[in-house]
């Protein structure tokens, strides 16, 4: 979660169950962030900073966007556990937004993949890291 313009709070962690795709493993990392976002949308609050507008989340697959549209069960997601539905409340509810973020935008990946060299250094530079 950035707050202009530092992070406010991140997390990379191995998900809890085996994704059977890049876009289930998508959907639950949506999940996650979105459970991050209520938290800190009630830290704001508590702080006297109410939040009226929908948290916006990044994701770069469109699949993962499309499945927390669409309520309906369908052969593809009926095997997710239900915890990581919760997504699709927060969306409808207008808490959060999920917008798609091409993966070339995708600052995050410095954290959460191996990358060639030069694209190391793009988000490097992106996220204010310099040398010393």
């Amino acid at each position: 979660m950035i707050g202009r313009p530092w992070a406010v709070t991140w997390s990379s962690k191995k998900q809890d169950t085996v994704a059977l795709s890049s876009t289930e493993a998508e959907y639950v990392a949506s999940g996650a962030a979105g459970r991050q976002a209520v938290w800190l949308r009630k830290l704001l609050a508590d702080l006297g900073s109410v939040q009226e507008n929908a948290t916006i989340l990044w994701c770069d697959n469109k699949s993962a966007i499309s499945m927390t549209k669409n309520p309906a069960y369908h052969a593809r997601t009926k095997h997710i556990e239900v915890q990581h539905h919760f997504i699709r409340e927060l969306i409808s509810s207008g808490k959060v937004e999920l917008q798609f973020c091409d993966t070339n935008d995708q600052n995050a990946d410095l954290f959460t993949m191996s990358l060639p060299h030069a694209k190391h250094q793009l988000f490097m530079e992106r996220i204010g890291v310099r040398d010393i």
